[in-house]
């Protein structure tokens, strides 16, 4: 697998994570983030920052694909 197919499964799969976790706290208040990694805060802030991150990296391939 070349680099750039790891990084674009990687930002997939957090894209997945991200959309479940927002879907949750949606739904019923419950940040699976947070109850994982709540103990330490750099963390929680280090994976939302990752799933922007990835969701800029899936915008910005949707866009130059037209």
């Amino acid at each position: 697998m070349e680099t750039k197919e790891v990084v674009d499964l990687v930002a997939k799969i957090l894209l997945v994570v991200g959309g479940l976790n927002w879907g949750l706290v949606g739904l019923f208040g419950l940040n699976v983030v947070e109850l994982l990694l709540g103990a330490v805060p750099l963390l929680v802030t280090l994976v939302y920052v990752l799933v922007g991150i990835a969701a800029l990296m899936e915008a910005y391939a949707l866009v130059k694909k037209k």
